[in-house]
């Protein structure tokens, strides 16, 4: 068998569009993070960015289940002594309704130049509004 090499620029990728109202958190992450990779594509290579365009709207309305809403922390820290910050879900989501899925889908890229530069690929809206209507997104079922 043959490798198929197909150049970053020469690659096809649509715009897709995920509505993340009442869907669990972990299932819009991880078919976000598996669209961004292109792990779907007969043409995928690990080490190149070959995956698609992905919007996220409604990131507000992302459900978790159980006690997550108060039970699921966020840490940051601000690099000087004793400056850990810890935040609930629900503060995170009443503060920046985007972050929790933008972290969950962060986790789920690989670490390094790659990972970031796919993360650039994915726009995620608090609200049902998006700038991204030129582009002709194809709505995604999770």
């Amino acid at each position: 068998m043959k490798t198929i090499f197909v150049n970053e620029k020469d690659a096809v990728r649509n715009w897709y569009l995920i509505d993340a109202s009442e869907k669990p958190l972990g299932r819009v992450a991880a078919k976000a993070a598996l669209m961004l990779r292109g792990k779907q594509k007969p043409t995928f290579t690990p080490n190149q960015e070959m995956g698609d365009y992905i919007v996220i709207i409604n990131a507000e309305k992302v459900a978790v289940t159980g006690s997550k809403k108060t039970g699921k922390l966020y840490h940051h820290h601000t690099g000087y002594v004793g400056g850990l910050k810890t935040f609930t879900f629900e503060e995170k989501l009443e503060r920046h309704p985007t972050e929790p899925l933008m972290l969950a889908i962060k986790g789920m890229l690989p670490k390094g130049r790659l990972g970031r530069r796919m993360l650039t690929n994915v726009k995620v809206y608090a609200g049902s509004e998006h700038p991204h209507e030129a582009q002709n997104p194809q709505a995604l079922e999770v």
